[in-house]
């Protein structure tokens, strides 16, 4: 009874800084107009989580694709084995196409891919444990503005990364918000 009791009071597992960064994003493109999707991988559904947390945050959140494996990623959103096989999942070329996949596969205006390696295992030397690609891609822009960058947290722990990735994923739903 007493967890269930705690759960209630505070209304979410998510942390207060996740919850809080998605109130405003949901906030923001409501009063923008501007219907936003996330494509996740090494955040594992975490942004999509986030955002539901905001009671009606359906009038703005359209689509959340979790494409953990890279035939998630062909599958729900049309990357391509080439793409995947050239450059690796966690790439800019990847990251681009997961949210170019996830805006012709949702009604959204605006959409966010994250691709990354959280670890504690399957880093490299060129790829180390921290590294996450985002992307952004808006419907009304060129197909060829390639809008992604790539970050390195360094080894924060598993749950550290994803936690930055997700934040940052918010950051770049924002209306006016940057370049990743």
């Amino acid at each position: 009874m007493l967890v269930t009791a705690t759960v209630k009071k505070k209304n979410t597992t998510l942390p207060a800084v996740l919850v809080d960064a998605a109130r405003r994003v949901i906030e923001a493109n409501r009063a923008a107009g501007r219907r936003i999707a996330v494509a996740e991988s090494c955040t594992g559904g975490l942004v999509s989580a986030a955002l539901t947390e905001i009671p009606g945050s359906s009038d703005v959140f359209q689509a959340g694709f979790v494409t953990y494996s890279n035939e998630a990623k062909i599958a729900m959103l049309g990357v391509s084995l080439d793409v995947l096989e050239t450059f690796g999942a966690v790439s800019i070329a990847v990251g681009w196409a997961m949210a170019r996949g996830a805006i012709v596969r949702s009604d959204a205006d605006v959409a966010v891919a994250i691709t990354g390696v959280a670890g504690p295992d399957g880093g490299s030397e060129r790829k180390p444990v921290g590294t996450v690609v985002f992307a952004r891609a808006e419907r009304q822009s060129d197909p060829e503005d390639i809008i992604a960058d790539s970050r390195e947290f360094g080894d924060l722990g598993r749950g550290g990364i994803r936690l930055q990735a997700a934040l940052c994923a918010l950051e770049l739903l924002m209306p006016g918000s940057p370049a990743p």
